[in-house]
C-alpha cells in the first residue's frame, strides 16, 4: 500500500507489542509512512521495549524512530515534536493514543486520584500534544489528527464514570479543533474501539467477570454483546480504521467520533 507514502506519523502510548498504539504503528507503516513510536519510559526495560518496536518496523522496511514522551509533560512534548521535525522536516499525522485506563469501579467509590490522572492523561495528554503539533503542521499547509477515544466515550456503561468521562471530554476535543483548524486543512477525527484484545482488554475482563468465573469464561460472555461475529477486535483492526483517517481516502472527514467496535453500542 502507499496511501501514506512520504508521510510521518507520531503515535503515543505505543510501546506494549500487543497494544493498539503499536497496531497503529504497523499499519501506519504498511501503508508507507515513516513512524515515530513514544511512549512513556521511565526504567532501562521501558527504553529497550520502546527501541525493539521500532526495530521490528525498521526491519519490515520502515524508516521508523522511538522517542520517549510522557504526555503529561509539556517539555518532553515540545522536544520529542522538535526532534521530529529536525529528523524528517514534517510531521502530518498524529495519532494520540496514549491512555489511563483507570477511574473505573462503583461511582462513590472512585477516588480524586483516578478521576484526576485519568483527566490528566487522556485529556490533557492530547492537548498537550496537539499543542506542539499543530503548529507544525499548519507551516505544512495541513495534516490529520486522530485521538483514540472508546465507546464509553459515546455510550453509558455503568461502572466506568472515571474513564467514560475523560473518553467524553476527547471527543469534545476532536470536534472542537476539528471546527477551529478545518481552515489549515488540519482534519481532527477520533476512533472509539469498543471489546480490543490487549493487556487492557484483559484487564477489562478481570473487572467484569463473575467471582470464580474463569477468564476464558468472561472473555466469551463479553463477546456474545458484540453483534458482528460475537468477537474482540484485534488491535490491528483499529489501527486500519487510523489509517483510513489519516489517508487521502478521508479528505472530507472531520469532527466525527467512529465507533470500531463490531456493532456493540452500550448504553446508546
Amino acid at each position: 500500500m502507499s496511501l501514506l507514502q512520504g508521510r510521518v506519523g507520531l503515535v503515543t502510548g505505543a510501546g506494549a507489542e500487543n497494544g493498539i498504539g503499536f497496531a497503529a504503528c504497523r499499519s501506519l507503516a504498511a501503508a508507507g509512512a515513516q513512524v515515530v513510536v513514544t511512549d512513556l519510559v521511565r526504567d532501562l526495560a521501558d527504553e529497550m521495549r520502546l527501541q525493539a518496536r521500532a526495530a521490528e518496523l525498521s526491519t519490515a522496511g520502515s524508516d521508523a524512530i522511538a522517542s520517549a514522551l510522557d504526555v503529561t509533560d509539556t517539555e518532553q512534548v515540545r522536544a520529542c515534536i522538535d526532534g521530529v521535525v529536525d529528523r524528517f522536516g514534517r510531521l502530518d499525522i498524529l495519532f494520540n493514543n496514549a491512555g489511563y485506563a483507570g477511574g473505573v469501579g462503583p461511582f462513590l467509590d472512585i477516588a480524586d486520584e483516578q478521576f484526576n490522572l485519568g483527566w490528566q492523561v487522556n485529556v490533557m495528554g492530547a492537548v498537550n500534544v496537539c499543542r506542539a503539533v499543530i503548529p507544525v503542521m499548519k507551516a505544512r499547509g495541513g495534516g490529520a489528527i486522530v485521538n483514540n477515544s472508546s465507546v464509553a466515550g459515546i455510550g453509558a456503561i455503568p461502572g466506568l464514570a472515571g474513564y467514560s468521562a475523560s473518553k467524553f471530554a476527547l471527543i469534545g476535543l476532536t470536534k472542537v479543533l476539528a471546527a477551529e483548524f478545518g481552515d489549515d486543512n488540519i482534519r481532527v477525527n477520533a476512533v472509539c474501539p469498543g471489546m480490543v484484545w490487549t493487556d487492557m482488554g484483559r484487564e477489562e475482563v478481570e473487572l467484569f467477570r463473575k467471582a470464580g468465573q474463569h477468564i476464558d469464561q468472561a472473555r466469551s460472555d463479553m463477546a456474545r454483546e458484540v453483534p458482528l461475529q460475537r468477537r474482540w477486535a484485534d488491535p490491528r483492526e483499529i489501527g486500519d480504521a487510523v489509517v483510513y483517517l489519516a489517508s487521502d481516502l478521508a479528505t472530507y472527514v472531520t469532527g466525527i467520533a467512529l465507533p470500531v467496535a463490531g456493532g456493540l453500542a452500550p448504553g446508546l
